[in-house]
């Protein structure tokens, strides 16, 4: 079997393949610097001959899929496989592997960092030191940049998958309360309390968004739910934009309804100038969508997915991967 890689894969990740699977080779869009379009990836395929595809932002599209139907599955490092038409990998037979919770501890340890400066108000003392604004024998730092501890804070999650559990084993130790919406998931914990939509929006101090995209989840949290914050509540999202309708929250935090946002994901990504509205405004921390961007995220990635492909070559027919080195 020839693998070829696009992913940023580390050495060791790509030799436990060799030594399974048979040939692999490298070729990382980091190098292209951008993913591969359709017509490139294509393109690859045909030139390597390659009998599988580990991918991670490349466009997988159904053309390309139908241009490659021998091929014997595509690994996606990434939480979910959006780059993919996996409807038509599915009809072809082509197996699809991804890596959900590869950046579960990279989103949760940007999560905790950015509440806290968020409420320590730590950019715009910054700012305000800069601009050397201290005086001598003033207090005044003291008095305007007086923040809030996280202790003691109630946080809400919407979606309570693998990043929301991971700030929730971060939090609960500061102690926070955490309590969470999510009809698939049971309570891993005890501690964490299960319970309605509207009940976390209307008593957390921070409602934080954990969903995937679907077509049920597409501007599920609107002016009805964020109506229902309290004054003095934080509003993050780390998940999704189009999970979020964009003008019911920025109409909330320029009407000073909430305290305000903590976002790393927006409606157009490059940022259209509503989304710019938002960005700018001062009570929002804004993030150009690197929650997940760790040098360690790649590791993770490596590590999940060859186990799934191992686990997966373990349940095939003795002679149906066509290793080159058996």
């Amino acid at each position: 079997m020839t693998i070829l890689i696009t992913a940023p894969y580390n050495e060791a990740g790509r030799r436990e393949l060799e030594a399974r699977f048979g040939k692999v080779i490298y070729k990382v869009w980091k190098e292209n610097g951008r993913a591969f379009n359709a017509a490139e990836l294509d393109q690859l395929l045909n030139e390597t001959q390659a009998d599988a595809l580990i991918t991670e932002h490349d466009e997988v599209t159904e053309t390309v899929i139908r241009n490659h139907p021998g091929l014997r599955f595509i690994g996606v490092c990434r939480g979910t496989p959006s780059n993919v038409a996996v409807k038509t990998a599915a009809e072809l037979g082509i197996e699809v592997l991804h890596t959900p919770a590869r950046n579960a501890q990279a989103v949760a340890e940007l999560f905790v960092a950015n509440v806290i400066t968020f409420l320590r108000k730590t950019f715009p003392a910054t700012d305000w030191l800069k601009q050397r604004n201290w005086q001598k024998g003033a207090h005044a730092s003291y008095l305007q940049f007086k923040g809030n501890e996280l202790a003691g804070k109630t946080i809400g999650m919407v979606g309570f998958g693998a990043v929301g559990q991971r700030i929730a084993t971060l939090t609960r130790a500061f102690p926070c309360t955490i309590q969470f919406y999510d009809p698939y998931q049971e309570s891993p914990d005890p501690a964490y309390s299960s319970t309605s939509l509207e009940t976390v929006f209307e008593t957390s101090d921070i409602v934080s968004i954990h969903l995937p995209v679907n077509p049920s989840t597409i501007g599920m949290i609107d002016k009805k739910l964020i109506g229902k914050m309290k004054p003095e509540a934080i509003f993050v999202n780390t998940a999704r934009a189009s999970v979020v309708n964009r003008n019911d929250l920025l109409d909330a935090v320029e009407g000073h309804r909430i305290r305000g946002a903590i976002l790393d994901v927006f409606d157009h990504e490059p940022p259209d100038d509503t989304d710019y509205r938002l960005i700018d405004h001062p009570n929002v921390l804004a993030t150009p969508h690197t929650a997940g961007a760790t040098d360690e995220v790649e590791d993770h990635h490596v590590s999940i997915l060859n186990e799934k492909l191992l686990n997966w070559a373990e349940k095939q027919p003795a002679n149906s991967l066509h290793l080159s080195n058996q």
